[in-house]
């Protein structure tokens, strides 16, 4: 019976689905749909043009089987590019998945084949108003608070990549939302354990990381079947309300840093100066230490070597000390010596010249 057949107003491609659509809702409105009995008559009479002695019969109706069975089996071959995963579904329920190449599944209706890309960076972009909305690229969810309790504006994205397409598939609904959810969750996590000099200076690569990290362990415990490939911080900033205000301390700050520098640099210049200074006197002083050491063990040796002497021969020793004293008293002076015991002392006259004396000591 053909579907304008059914009757009223329920049936057929004219009345299903309400209107002029077809039985599911669906067809173009206001065309009569073609007449099934109509196309398997004509596919027929094609056929018995075609096959010898008309083909008429059984011998058509199997051949017709045949073509369409083989027809319906070749339809399982499928091909899944380089940059997808091929997920194989036996009524709805993941079965199998397939590798990039040529692939066959059982046909419709019993298996289908998801493949999804695999290879494709998403991005997510968290913390920005779309181009043209607000004064200010910053969205509501941007306002984070640090862990020195300041606000701090933060804006980034979150890429990823699917990595398992059948959990991607089945696990999770809504993706996008997901990771958009978690990635913020976490950012506020780390921030919220980051001063807010360090999270908008040095530490913004170590927040990338910190979060990339986390965002991935929540999903892989969800079973999203995504990898996180990277997080970005595009800007991070105090609320423009204290940025004024933020950028004086920041000023402060530098200033402080700066007479820090300089008062080192002088102290790296004058200490090393002084310690040396220092240490050359205590050399010098080691030096002169040492040398009276040696020199007063030099005169108790020698006072202990004319020691053992004098006690060998005390008078010619307390004579050769007597002479030793007058010479080192009477050198250099004008001297007179008279022998009174040979004789060459007699007839001379004591004389004194006082005078003569004091002019030689004068001169």
């Amino acid at each position: 019976m053909p579907w304008n057949n059914q009757g009223g107003n329920g049936g057929g491609w004219q009345g299903g689905g309400g209107g002029n659509r077809g039985p599911w809702g669906q067809g173009p409105s206001g065309q009569q749909p073609p007449n099934l009995e109509d196309i398997i008559k004509k596919g027929q009479d094609k056929l018995k043009d075609t096959l010898p002695g008309g083909g008429g019969g059984a011998f058509g109706i199997l051949v017709i089987l045949f073509v369409a069975i083989a027809g319906w089996l070749a339809s399982g071959f499928y091909t899944v590019e380089a940059n997808q995963q091929g997920v194989v579904l036996r009524f709805g329920e993941k079965v199998a998945l397939t590798q990039p190449g040529l692939n066959y599944h059982l046909p419709y209706p019993i298996e289908t084949v998801e493949t999804p890309n695999v290879t494709k960076v998403n991005s997510i972009e968290i913390g920005f108003r779309p181009a043209g909305q607000g004064t200010t690229p910053y969205a509501p969810e941007s306002l984070m608070l640090t862990g020195d309790e300041n606000i701090i504006n933060i804006g980034f994205t979150v890429l990823w990549r699917i990595a398992d397409a059948s959990q991607y598939l089945f696990n999770v609904a809504q993706q996008d939302l997901t990771i958009r959810a978690i990635a913020e969750s976490a950012m506020r996590e780390v921030i919220g354990r980051t001063d807010l000099s360090y999270a908008i200076t040095e530490g913004r690569s170590k927040i990338e990381l910190d979060v990339q990290t986390k965002v991935q362990e929540v999903v892989d415990v969800y079973g999203l079947g995504v990898e996180i490939s990277e997080i970005k911080l595009q800007e991070s900033e105090p609320p423009q309300q204290v940025i004024d205000a933020f950028r004086d301390v920041q000023a402060a700050v530098a200033d402080k840093e700066r007479a820090q520098n300089e008062a080192l640099s002088y102290a790296n210049d004058i200490v090393p100066r002084a310690r040396g200074e220092a240490e050359r006197m205590r050399q010098e002083a080691e030096g002169y230490r040492q040398q009276v050491i040696a020199e007063a063990e030099g005169d108790a040796a020698r006072f202990l070597s004319i020691y053992n002497e004098y006690k060998k021969a005390p008078e010619v020793t307390r004579q050769r000390i007597y002479l030793e004293t007058l010479q080192e008293v009477l050198k250099g002076k004008n001297k007179v010596i008279i022998d009174s015991e040979t004789g060459g002392g007699q007839g001379v006259v004591p004389y004194l010249p006082l005078n003569e004396l004091q002019n030689k000591g004068a001169k």
